[in-house]
């Protein structure tokens, strides 16, 4: 078999002001997201737990703990919960705000740093886009390609003001990645960046670990169907994923921790495995003989088994979902209502109008992939992308996280499809059909549509409605029914004048008490977390009598209780004897003594006080 030869590159290397045009709707991104958040903004910190969390354990770094030290000392049992964070994720917004504390109040400083760093992310995830495109089609690819990322962004919940979660980085490494294997020219800067951006997704976050293996093994193919043509691409890659994957090892793993392994975080599992992968590739195109395509499968074959080896030998605890480890109690009263853990049939029982918006893109680009695969237009460059949309599209229907993934590397080979249609109706005005199909494909191609059609069909107009009046005014202090919420400030705020103390409440609540108050609490929604989340839980579940032996042996000070949560209803309707009902049927317990909340709230807190 003949190697593949190269197309010319000389299309693909004319300049063009791709920085200027990125600059451009990176500036319109930022306005459209400042203008449609900030006004009816109730919070500079986002609206997911995780974003919490991380601001908490950016203020421990702050505080001092050590850059090595990922406990948080406040959350769980006695002797903390020990997190699975990176430290590469509040090295950025620790710095920032830093940066802004010498001139503004320490808050103004947080607020001003959590405006800054996911606004900051749109430029390099639109970079990352726009070269894709081009890399795939032409300047007009690019241009639509930069107006969907401006979509998915402004309508995502990943890039708003206050969202300091791991999920924007890991996207912006995910675009990075398919930009750099898309190099036509076989580039070996290009590969070298993609090395780096794998490593570093691997480093701060498990969940993209499956798409960094796909990415490997379509470095590994290709090298073995292109053959010398695509070596030096592949060598960059290799070496760059193998150096700075060890370079984040020895700078984020504490040297105490180097033999373990664990499978939610960078530790010797992932980085001896991948390891292996990388360094054998890169000897495997340093050996005689590569000329041969047989040789050069045989290469990979053999990479292959040595990967799967050491995966079996060294981790095979990490070859199944950490996740599947739960308590059962904890699957059902806390896993089923994680919304990013749900699969496709979950999602699709319990929120049908969302389905289209998790999975219809992914689907619709893995469809236009496989088209352009099998009628020879541009193969090579649809089978990368199909390669990494099809493992994001995978792991959405075991887990919807991988969804967002999916529709973000959707983007380059749907935006060639529109800017050929849109080629095709401008030679062909009077053809009203293929204007129609251009401007339903545009459409089809956004996320947010498909959203906007699902809740057109399943809830009809007035579902639209009422979505579009939250977003625009929806208050964390106010329920839908106008009462108060169990998030209204007021609640935090006198649970934050108590003396120090360890406080039990529902997991989702964990995080706000870690921020506003100065105490310990049992429960946060971290798998890491089980025993405290268990202990609230049995609380919760008890009859009386029995939760005060609970609350006894665990040092509990406070009982915060929420009666709008679902998951008190859900364990209130469990055990209709437990702590939990009594309290939502206004019988309290003689020790628990209410606290007076000064202000509107939900919160019912009471001081645990027991012979």
């Amino acid at each position: 078999m003949a190697d593949i030869t190269l197309p010319e590159a000389s299309k693909f290397s004319r300049p063009r002001p791709l920085v200027i045009w990125v600059l451009v709707y990176g500036l319109v991104t930022t306005a459209m997201l400042m203008l449609l958040n900030l006004p009816a903004a109730s919070d500079y910190v986002g609206a997911d737990n995780d974003d919490v969390m991380r601001l908490v354990q950016v203020r421990d770094l702050l505080a001092g703990q050590s850059w090595f030290d990922l406990t948080q000392y406040r959350l769980g049992l006695d002797g903390g919960t020990l997190m699975h964070w990176s430290r590469l994720i509040d090295l950025p917004i620790a710095l920032l705000i830093s940066l802004f504390s010498p001139i503004l109040p320490l808050e103004q400083a947080e607020a001003l740093a959590l405006l800054v760093w996911p606004l900051l992310l749109t430029l390099p995830l639109l970079a990352a886009m726009a070269v894709a495109a081009r890399r795939m089609g032409d300047d007009v690819a690019m241009h639509i390609a930069l107006m969907l990322t401006s979509v998915f962004v402004v309508t995502s919940n990943r890039f708003l003001p206050g969202s300091i979660d791991h999920h924007n980085v890991q996207l912006v490494l995910v675009a990075t990645i398919a930009a750099g294997l898309l190099d036509p020219s076989r580039g070996a800067s290009g590969h070298a960046l993609a090395g780096l951006a794998a490593a570093m997704a691997i480093a701060i976050g498990a969940e993209t670990t499956p798409l960094i293996a796909v990415a490997c093994a379509t470095v590994g193919i290709l090298w073995a169907v292109e053959g010398p043509a695509y070596a030096r691409a592949a060598r960059a890659f290799s070496l760059t994923l193998l150096i700075s994957l060890s370079a984040l090892f020895f700078a984020t793993v504490p040297p105490a921790q180097y033999d373990v392994v664990t499978c939610d975080s960078l530790s010797l599992g992932f980085y001896a495995v991948v390891g292996i992968g990388s360094a054998a590739l890169f000897i495997a195109t340093q050996l005689p003989g590569m000329q041969d395509v047989r040789l050069r499968v045989l290469a990979i074959a053999v990479t292959g088994v040595l990967v799967g080896i050491g995966a079996v030998t060294i981790a095979p605890q990490c070859l199944q979902n950490p996740l599947d480890e739960l308590d059962p109690l904890l699957q059902s009263l806390w896993l089923s209502g994680v919304v990013e853990a749900q699969s496709v049939l979950a999602q699709a029982e319990k929120d049908p109008s969302a389905f289209g918006a998790f999975y219809a893109v992914g689907f619709f680009a893995i469809c236009v992939c496989l088209f352009r695969i099998v009628n020879a237009d541009r193969p090579r460059a649809h089978a990368i992308i199909l390669a990494l949309v099809g493992v994001c599209f995978a792991i959405a229907l075991v887990q919807v996280r991988g969804a967002i993934f999916a529709n973000l590397l959707a983007i380059p080979p749907l935006a060639l499809l529109i800017a050929e249609l849109r080629r095709k109706a401008r030679n062909a005005p009077d053809q009203l059909g293929i204007g129609l199909l251009f401007a339903l494909t545009a459409f089809l191609s956004v996320p947010s549509a498909w959203a906007l059609f699902g809740v057109l069909a399943v809830e009809g107009t007035a579902g639209v409605t009422n979505r579009m009046k939250f977003m625009a005014g929806g208050s964390a202090a106010t329920s839908s029914e106008g009462g108060p919420t169990c998030e209204a400030p007021a609640g935090f705020a006198a649970l934050a004048g108590l003396p120090k103390g360890t406080v039990a409440a529902a997991s989702d609540f964990g995080p706000e008490i870690l921020r506003f108050t100065h105490h310990r609490t049992l429960s946060g929604p971290y798998h890491r977390n089980q025993g405290g989340m268990l202990t609230e839980i049995h609380i919760g579940l008890a009859e009386p009598e029995e939760a005060a032996a609970f609350l006894r042996g665990s040092g509990v000070d406070y009982l915060v209780f929420c009666p709008t949560f679902a998951q008190t209803q859900v364990m209130a309707a469990m055990k209709t004897d437990g702590l939990y009902a009594q309290l939502l049927a206004g019988k309290v317990p003689g020790y628990l003594r209410p606290v007076p909340i000064g202000g509107p709230s939900g919160l019912q807190i009471y001081r645990v006080e027991l012979p």
